[in-house]
């Protein structure tokens, strides 16, 4: 049976804010588009993001560079904090504010209303209450299906990039620089496997907070693209920063969600289990310091005591301020049983974005040619060691505009080989979807406890001990069943925290949300 084929100028691999408003883009430009989702149009990381989105219209724009410089631990990329402090208002507008005219929050005279998060020192940034991700990607996803030059295909799983050198039956194509013209697809619908041909090929995946067993990312983030790129040979980079989100929400049996940090921009302290606030003798900021530093505090602050989590503290706010600003966390809190008017917010770290990924440049090349890393997926250095928050939904839309743009460059005048890829060959026997699971678990919980919050060398050494054993199991695993999405990712998974483990133990520096101890 011949495997089918389908042929487009550009193949974008996941439907978050990044790959959506890439496509938005490239359509604008008369390419046809091929959007992979892995389920609904909703479910990616962009759709969880509660903050807001950075619109700095100051005058002085060197402040928000200064305060993302600082956050990284002075390791951001100049170059990529230029551009987004620059180019970042613009994007916001074009497609945020004048075309989908997004329902940020105003005041009653009509002004967008701004807030402040930890590492910030200015209100820079807007919102939609606190789902602002839901509100600007629920405008895109309905633009992006009202689009006739984007198919959506929702349910369909990359599996691996197609280059040239590995999937090409020309014997001269070895010889071209390495070379994307695509990918092998999964359609979880029907379990058959196609090639997706394309002259651009753009990795938006997301991020890899599903390798840890504490995450504030939806189910499936396993750093796909990373690991794709990584079996074709794409350069990677400062995958050793993984940022943990300080506070998630941790009541006993119930589940772990997103604690914004907008709460301690409006007043929000951190308390111990004895009331008293840690944060304050910790930094300078308190408990608006940068991300990786309160992570830390309360990492170390329940070391000491034993206790299961920190408290958020908002008696700060009045009650009717905390349901009209807050009304999810207030609802989804309340529907577990803690009444955030009344009681502090029990909260605990998880792990939340990879600073690091495929590297590219700020038309999102990476070192793979016509292969792009837009949005979380790709690192231009923009977040260097630690990522200041609001900024990531900024970077979606920066990223996917300016590659949409160079690639629609390209098409026009570039000539293009695109050949018929090798036929797909699978097995039929069905993978044990326990043994799926205890793996994935495995592997959460070595990443959590060995290459987590705070690292060692001892723990970094045990942790890829582990999973390098576990990937042989999985190989092997891998090669004898039929293909599924819950295989796939674990497949990624896999490699994905080898490849953070790796550069975590090839860096004995602390730097921003990488913080490694002496042996113990």
């Amino acid at each position: 049976m011949m495997m089918r084929t389908f042929q487009t100028d550009c193949l974008v691999i996941g439907a978050g804010l990044a790959g959506s408003a890439y496509a938005l883009q490239a359509a604008k430009l008369g390419l046809s588009v091929e959007l992979l989702s892995l389920a609904e149009p909703l479910a990616a990381n962009s759709d969880w993001a509660q903050g807001g989105i950075i619109y700095d219209t100051s005058r002085d724009p060197a402040a928000l560079a200064h305060d993302i410089t600082i956050a990284s631990d002075g390791t951001a990329n100049p170059v990529a904090v230029e551009h987004l402090v620059h180019e970042g208002p613009r994007a916001v507008e074009e497609l945020l504010l004048d075309e989908l005219a997004i329902g940020f929050d105003r005041d009653a005279a009509g002004t967008l209303d701004f807030t402040r998060e930890g590492g910030h020192g200015a209100r820079r940034i807007i919102h939609a209450k606190d789902a602002t991700g839901h509100a600007i990607l629920a405008a895109v996803a309905a633009r992006v299906d009202a689009t006739p030059k984007i198919t959506r295909r929702a349910g369909w799983v990359a599996i691996d990039l197609l280059t040239l050198s590995h999937n090409s039956d020309g014997l001269a194509d070895r010889y071209e620089p390495l070379t994307c013209f695509g990918a092998y697809v999964l359609d979880t619908a029907t379990g058959e496997t196609v090639a997706m041909v394309a002259k651009k090929t753009i990795l938006a995946t997301g991020g890899l907070g599903q390798i840890f067993l504490h995450s504030t990312n939806v189910p499936g983030s396993v750093g796909h693209g990373v690991a794709m790129a990584w079996r074709v040979g794409a350069r990677l980079i400062d995958l050793e920063y993984v940022q943990f989100h300080p506070t998630v929400f941790a009541k006993k049996n119930a589940p772990r969600f997103l604690v914004t940090e907008a709460l301690r921009g409006e007043g929000g302290v951190l308390r111990n289990a004895h009331g008293e606030r840690f944060m304050d003798a910790v930094d300078p900021r308190g408990s608006l310091a940068s991300r990786d530093v309160v992570a830390r505090a309360i990492k170390q602050e329940l070391a000491a005591s034993g206790e299961p989590h920190a408290l958020l503290d908002l008696s700060a706010m009045t009650p009717d301020f905390i349901r009209d600003r807050f009304p999810t966390i207030f609802e989804r809190c309340l529907a577990h049983g803690v009444d955030i008017t009344r009681e502090p917010i029990p909260v605990v770290p998880a792990a939340h974005f990879a600073c690091g990924g495929v590297h590219a440049d700020l038309h999102g090349r990476t070192s793979v040619r016509h292969l792009n890393a837009i949005g979380e997926t790709g690192c231009t250095g923009l977040h260097g060691a630690n990522r200041l928050a609001s900024t990531s939904l900024l970077e979606c839309l920066v990223s996917a505009k300016f590659a949409a743009l160079a690639d629609g460059t390209d098409i026009v005048r570039e000539k293009f080989r695109l050949p018929a890829p090798r036929p797909w060959e699978s097995p039929t026997r069905e993978a044990d979807p326990v043994l799926i699971r205890q793996d994935m678990l495995q592997i959460q919980h070595t990443m959590w406890n060995y290459a987590g919050v705070i690292r060692s060398p001892k723990r970094l050494t045990r942790a890829r001990r582990i999973l390098i054993e576990l990937r042989e199991e999985v190989q092997s695993f891998y090669r004898g069943c039929r293909l599924t999405r819950e295989l796939i990712e674990l497949r990624n998974a896999i490699q994905t925290a080898l490849l953070v483990v790796h550069a975590a133990a090839l860096n004995p520096r602390s730097k921003g949300c990488h913080y490694v101890v002496e042996e113990e």
